[in-house]
């Protein structure tokens, strides 16, 4: 039964003031019971940094905090039906797409994806080498046939990327995130922010790059631990903050600075690895007074890109 907007009945919501309701975001990622990343994460940094978590389950991990011991994808039927019932509903602003287990998964959401195509795509690579080589193989193939020409901003670790994007690569420097963006670019994406690169003296760089050019970087001193869970953090927050209508570069590089105080405010929540703490500023501050005028990341250069666009990810599967 369906009623017309002048004859509201009785048990109807009232509307919420325009402008209340924080972005939505969508995110593709197998659960993870351990808390310490896959949907797990999304949810908890989504919502940390303002946006409405839309989490669409496509398997479970069999793991703790240490290692990742088997995975069980869903079918790729659940996960469109899951999809398409939010879409339907909810006002979604941006897409983030996380490790989704199959093949058959990745080619119903890019199908997905290609059917709203002026919605920014964030996908993050994790490091695979938990799993078995075939299914790796099979994964990372489809995943650039069928994911990579809808994604608007690629995430990954330098190592990861450069294994999978440039398995070939016979320099003697190491590929860098220009290299990386132009490979990524080959299969359309614009876009690709490169994690973990070396630098001297135990500092790593981030760098969002494309073929033509580097954006900007974030520099970060190396944390002398183990953590679990940063990869899907930093994408999660991108693309909530892309939601929420930042610009790339600010996106980034606020991104940047909140995983940078998550790990900070790490902790072991069991006999494993560091858990980044998504929600510290949440616990209560000894040194509250002057909180505010800390800055949330160390050397970050990410200049605003200004009139930036997302462009549409228009093809079709």
């Amino acid at each position: 039964m369906t009623h017309s907007p002048s004859t509201p009945t009785s048990d109807a919501p009232e509307e919420a003031p325009e402008g209340a309701s924080p972005a939505c975001v969508m995110v593709f990622n197998a659960s993870d019971p351990s808390g310490a990343g896959g949907l797990t994460a999304d949810i908890a940094t989504i919502a940390s940094v303002g946006g409405h978590p839309v989490a669409v389950v496509t398997g479970a991990y069999v793991r703790d905090t240490s290692e990742i011991f088997d995975h069980y994808s869903f079918d790729d039927e659940a996960v469109t039906d899951q999809a398409r019932a939010a879409l339907e509903d909810l006002p979604v602003q941006a897409i983030k797409v996380g490790f989704v287990g199959s093949p058959e998964n990745i080619s119903a959401i890019a199908e997905l994806t290609a059917d709203y195509a002026d919605l920014p795509v964030i996908s993050y690579m994790p490091n695979l080498s938990w799993w078995q080589d075939s299914l790796i193989d099979q994964y990372l193939d489809a995943f650039r046939e069928l994911m990579l020409p809808q994604t608007t901003v690629l995430v990954g670790n330098h190592s990861t990327l450069w294994r999978w994007l440039l398995p070939e690569w016979g320099r003697e420097h190491s590929p860098t995130a220009r290299d990386l963006a132009a490979a990524a670019a080959e299969m359309g994406t614009p876009y690709t922010l490169v994690t973990g690169i070396p630098l001297p003296e135990q500092f790593v760089d981030n760098v969002l790059a494309s073929p033509e050019t580097v954006l900007g970087n974030g520099r970060f001193e190396l944390f002398d631990a183990t953590f679990t869970g940063a990869g899907d953090t930093l994408s999660a927050a991108l693309t909530a903050l892309v939601a929420c209508g930042s610009d790339l570069g600010e996106a980034c590089s606020e991104a940047l600075g909140y995983l940078d105080r998550c790990l900070d405010n790490g902790f072991r929540p069991g006999m494993g690895h560091i858990v980044p703490d998504r929600l510290f500023w949440a616990e209560p501050d000894d040194d509250a007074e002057g909180a505010d005028d800390a800055a949330p990341g160390q050397d970050i250069d990410l200049p605003s890109v200004d009139g930036f666009v997302l462009p549409p990810h228009d093809t079709k599967h």
